[in-house]
Order: structure tokens, then sequence, then C-alpha cells
């Protein structure tokens, strides 16, 4: 009776130690950050398990159906034997003992091989995750043959889990981050105006014909160094000869420095470079990665007609980023 007593406590604790398992890895993979798994895999290769684990999370359908399959094997198979077995270990005593060893079995499945392994994985979910991801890798080999059945009666299994998100998640992220104080005012604040950028167009933040400083580019540097030295001048000057007829653009500094060094003989077209247009209704986004990849940091805003309505500097885009710009608000 001793003997039997032993053996049917073994298996009980082969299903709860089994079940548990099941169940916090189970956890633990749907609660693991795949941006996280992913950056192990990527930066971090060498990290135990690392890269196996982002194959498995790639596929995680798959990866849920060897895990479900594991653990419903301890808490139906392995339970109906451990009740079969009672059965038979309490066959010569009082009634009411089998009850009573049925209700406690179940309470210990319940607590020990569900809730508790599934609230530890759910906090540890990278370490056990990294930790388990060969053994399911090796499972996974075993059970192929019954996967590529299952998947061929239910499809749904074999759709990849894809690392994307949008616009939206972002912002709510960055909200959760800032009242969690992961990320700091000013950060989030950043990350709010970049998406803005998208929001606006040259037009709204260019400085209108009107204010923009045009000169001929003809004339000579003595002719014009009193409206260049006037304060209210702004960085870019725009050069023509006509209403329209754009011939290039001249930075103030590049002509400060010309008639410093003796050269006002020189014309406004001698120091002007080359102009680059930009439709008015074009994303402030695009206009930013345009400036990172040229040395001349303004564009020329025309209209629909090719008209000049307006000209646009990189230091106004970087003004909406700073918050120095009122027009990020609109």
């Amino acid at each position: 009776m001793g003997q039997n007593i032993l053996l049917l406590a073994i298996f009980v604790l082969i299903v709860l130690v089994g079940s548990a398992i099941c169940s916090g890895i189970e956890a633990a993979l749907l609660a693991v950050n795949p941006l996280h798994v992913n950056e192990l895999a990527t930066r971090r290769p060498n990290v135990f398990g690392a890269q196996r684990l982002e194959k498995l999370r790639h596929r995680l359908g798959r990866t849920l159906t060897i895990v479900t399959i594991a653990n419903n094997s301890f808490n139906i198979f392995g339970s109906l034997m451990v009740g079969s077995y009672a059965s038979y270990v309490f066959q010569h005593g009082h009634g009411i003992i089998m009850p009573i060893f049925s209700i406690g079995f179940t309470v210990l499945v319940l607590i020990l091989g569900e809730i508790l392994p599934k609230a530890l994985g759910a906090r540890l979910s990278l370490k056990i995750s990294l930790s388990s991801a060969p053994i399911l890798h090796f499972l996974s080999i075993i059970m192929r043959p019954l996967l590529i059945l299952l998947e061929q009666l239910l499809p749904v299994i074999t759709a990849k889990n894809e690392i994307t998100t949008d616009e939206a998640e972002i912002r709510q992220m960055t909200k959760l981050g800032l009242q969690t104080g992961q990320i700091e005012a000013d950060e989030a604040e950043m990350i709010a105006k970049v998406f803005q950028l998208n929001d606006l167009t040259a037009k709204d933040l260019m400085t209108p014909r009107v204010e923009a400083p045009t000169l001929s580019g003809t004339k000579t540097l003595d002719k014009i160094k009193d409206i260049v030295i006037a304060k209210n001048i702004s960085q870019w000057i725009v050069l023509g000869d006509e209403v329209d007829k754009i011939i290039g653009v001249v930075s103030r500094d590049k002509i400060l420095t010309a008639l410093l060094k003796g050269h006002a003989n020189l014309t406004t077209a001698d120091l002007s470079e080359e102009v680059e247009f930009v439709p008015e209704m074009v994303k402030v986004d695009r206009l930013l990665t345009g400036f990172n990849n040229d040395t001349n940091s303004v564009r020329v805003v025309v209209d629909e007609f090719g008209g000049f309505v307006g000209l646009i500097g990189a230091q106004a885009v970087l003004a909406v980023l700073a918050g120095w710009s009122q027009k990020s608000n609109t």
C-alpha cells in the first residue's frame, strides 16, 4: 500500500510539474516583447536561445500548438492516468477518499499547474522564453508530422507573426512610457512633433514671397551691402532678374564674408548656389530628408503653376521639432 501511494504521489508530481512548465512557457511566449527578442537576435546573437526564440515567435501559431499539445497531454491524459491509478490504490478504502483526492488534485492542478506558473511566466517572460527556446525547437522537429497535418486542417496555424506598428500605436506607447517614467516629458513631446511633420506642408512653414528678401543677380556686393547688413534680413536671399525668374540663392553669411575679404566687385550671382524648387504642398518630413542629403539647406517654394511663392530652410523644419515654431500646433 505504501509503495502504491508513493508511486501515486510521483505520478501527481509529474503531472503538476509538466503542466506548470507548459503553462509558464505559454504565458512567457505571449507576454515577451517581440521588439526585445528581435533586438537580442540581431544585436546580441550569442545570447542563449535568442535566434531560436525569434524564429519561434515568427511562427507563433505553430509554437503555441506545440505547447498546447504538451500541456494538454499532462492535464488530460496525465490526469486520466492519475485518476485511474488512484482508483486502484483506494479501491479498498472508504468511499469518501476518492472524491477528496479528486478535488484536491484538481485544486493543485489549477493553482500549481496553471495559475502560479502563468503569473511567473508573464513576469519572467524573456528569461523563460530564452530558456525554453531550444526545448521547443527540439519538440517542433519531433512533432513535425503532426504539425504538418494540423496545419493542413487549420491553415491559421501557419500564419506568420510579423513585427509591425503604426503611428497610433507608437503614440500610445509614448504616452504609457511617459506615465510610467520610462520616457521623459521632453522626449515624448519631441516624438509627437516628429509625427506632426507629416501633417505639415512647405506652404505651412515657408517664408512668404512678400517677406522673402529678393535681390537682382547682376548687382555688385558694394551696391547691396547696406541691405545685406540690415538686421531684419533673413539668412537666405533669393536672386532673380525678373518676376518668378529665379536664378539662384545665396546665403547672407557668404555675402558678408566676401565683403570682409574685399571682394565688393563680385556680383551676387557669382556667389549664388544652384536653386532647388519644391511644390508648396510637399510634406515637411520629405523636405527634412532632402536637407539631410544636400549641403544647400534652403528651398524655393513654387505653386502649381511654377510661380515663386516663398522660401523654406532647414531651420524652419527644425524649429517645429524643437518647439520654437508656433506653426507646429496648427
